[in-house]
């Protein structure tokens, strides 16, 4: 007779699974022997912390398009886990959760430390996964663990995907399952098929007129063309009738920033020439993104203005579409499928050079990819010579993973990416820290390509123990720690006396060398180059401790 434990790593596997991220605790713990037997086909990786499991998981989840999987312990994964689980529901990361309510042998109404069932001093961890997830399943049976599962699997990969969770009770985990008659337990594949709707052919065939009849259209492209697929079509549809691409932050790198038609990043943390160029379009066509303010400059109407401009919004998810903005056409299906529909539409092909022309003057004007002039003190560096040293040595086989802080602001706006798909930014809560795991996962999906984070020291201090991950699973990553000595972002935008923004110097190149990873202090420019040449070769994770001006600031590559 099997357990539900046994039933559960099963249930895994049926549905595909090929990692799982944790840092056990009691029921996790009691399941882990049932690993061991299937190791060789589903991987699962030991972190320091609940935040960093559950970020790898998440960000495993977005780039594969599968359900990244993080387990842990009731109270901590419902907190300090809750760090990944929130980037993956803001983001729409698909996402797994398994965890259990910690009730020990069943002690749970009596007060036992730990316990997350909500009665007697305890928080009720169904509640709290309820509050930041998709699905949220909870098993008191062990029929109801496989069930529960597959149904969180089902939940995280449909549109618009994000995590689900599976709140096991805890006794339940090492119980055998008895045969009962009226329950019947299916393989997961019934429960997982899916076939995505076809945008409508009028819908599209509309879409293609309204772009046909614009003189200045601008794509707004975001988190929704993310695939390569997609990323493909966009370049294809664009470049056939001269069309502006503007992104989104989740947007940024869809496509090559150095083609005619790209005008780079929105926002007040983006590109003027992407801003100004939205402002000038008679037509938006928003593809997978939100519209939301954070990159609209807090809905500036010099950007998007209903009734002065024609919008149209095509979204996975019907309720999407005319949320922020009214819209004058709505278009629900994958931006892929749209794309690829546009593709054999006449789009206005005869206004292509007039068009063009339009995109070259405004981002000659506005200066897309032309870096400010800036100045560092002695001895470091400011975060554009970053920015330059990294547009010499990034290739095609590189990914190139962002934190939060004034470094990503300096990479997004400036950096005109050429590989479509190479970013991995914080889309979510983008929160400090998330780097570091972020780099982690994407070496675990793509191993033969090297993994370049560029993060804060507030970040990099945060999940640090992230490279001991990287040395026991053998994730030779590349990590530069744009080392500030503070919060850079916060203190740009202090007035008056500074306070709590300040931190005491660090030296992250000699904790990674006694974390076992190789550890350069850099300075230079120059140094700076060397030190990513010599990573690509090493056998270790790399921390480049990058000395930069605490005097450099993000304004300079804002659009404020």
């Amino acid at each position: 007779m099997t357990t539900t434990k046994n039933a559960l790593v099963r249930t895994l596997l049926e549905c595909d699974a090929t990692h799982a991220f944790t840092l056990p605790g009691l029921g996790i713990t009691w399941m882990l022997d049932e690993f061991h037997g299937v190791r060789d086909r589903l991987r699962v990786v030991l972190t320091r912390s609940e935040q960093i499991a559950s970020v790898m998981a998440q960000v495993y989840g977005r780039l594969t398009g599968r359900p990244g999987v993080f387990m842990g312990q009731g109270p901590f994964a419902a907190s300090t886990g809750a760090f990944g689980i929130l980037e993956a529901h803001f983001a729409g990361s698909p996402m797994v959760v398994l965890t259990d309510t910690s009730c020990y042998d069943g002690f749970g109404m009596y007060g036992v430390y730990q316990t997350m069932t909500g009665d007697y001093g305890a928080a009720d961890v169904r509640t709290v996964m309820g509050t930041m997830t998709k699905y949220t399943g909870y098993a008191t049976e062990p029929h109801e663990a496989v069930y529960g599962l597959q149904m969180a699997f089902k939940h995280a990969q449909l549109p618009r995907m994000g995590p689900a969770a599976l709140v096991l009770k805890s006794p339940i985990i090492r119980r055998e399952m008895q045969d009962d008659p009226r329950v019947h337990l299916h393989p997961s594949a019934g429960y997982l098929r899916h076939t995505p709707a076809r945008p409508d052919a009028n819908g599209v065939a509309h879409l293609a007129q309204m772009i046909a009849e614009a003189r200045n259209p601008v794509i707004l492209a975001g988190q929704g063309v993310q695939t390569d697929r997609a990323r493909a079509l966009l370049a294809l549809v664009a470049q056939k009738a001269g069309l502006a691409v503007a992104t989104s932050y989740n947007g940024k790198g869809v496509i090559d920033e150095t083609l005619p038609v790209a005008v780079g990043m929105l926002g007040t943390w983006g590109s003027r020439s992407a801003n100004r160029m939205l402002g000038g379009a008679d037509l938006v066509v928003a593809l997978g993104a939100s519209l939301g303010p954070d990159y609209l400059r807090f809905r500036d109407k010099g950007l998007i203005e209903p009734g002065r401009q024609r919008i149209a919004h095509v979204d996975i998810d019907a309720r999407h579409a005319g949320w922020v903005y009214p819209v004058d056409h709505a278009l629900t299906g994958d931006a892929a499928d749209v794309l690829e529909m546009l593709a054999d539409k006449c789009l206005g092909e005869e206004n292509k050079q007039a068009r063009l022309g339009k995109i070259a003057q405004n981002n000659q004007e506005h200066g897309f990819g032309v870096m400010p002039p800036t100045e560092a003190t002695s001895g470091t560096l400011h975060y554009a010579d970053m920015v330059r040293v990294l547009d010499r040595v990034l290739t095609p086989q590189d990914m190139l993973v962002l934190d939060a802080g004034n470094s990503r602001i300096w990479v997004t706006s400036m950096l005109r990416l050429r590989t479509p798909g190479q970013l991995v930014v914080p889309g979510g809560i983008g929160g400090m820290g998330w780097g570091l795991p972020a780099a982690a996962a994407t070496k675990l999906v793509y191993p033969e390509r090297n993994i370049i984070c560029v993060i804060g020291d507030g970040g990099a201090a945060m999940t640090l123990s992230t490279l001991a991950t990287c040395v026991q699973e053998h994730l030779p990553i590349t990590v530069v720690v744009a080392n500030n000595q503070g919060l850079g972002m916060v203190r740009d935008n202090m007035k008056g006396r500074r306070i709590a923004v300040d931190f005491s110097p660090m030296d992250f190149a000699q904790i990674a060398r006694g974390m076992g990873c190789i550890g350069v202090r850099v300075d230079k420019a120059d140094a700076l180059e060397d030190a990513i040449a010599a990573a690509r070769s090493a056998d270790l994770p790399t921390v480049i401790d990058l000395a930069i001006d605490p005097a450099a600031s993000h304004i300079a590559a804002s659009d404020y």
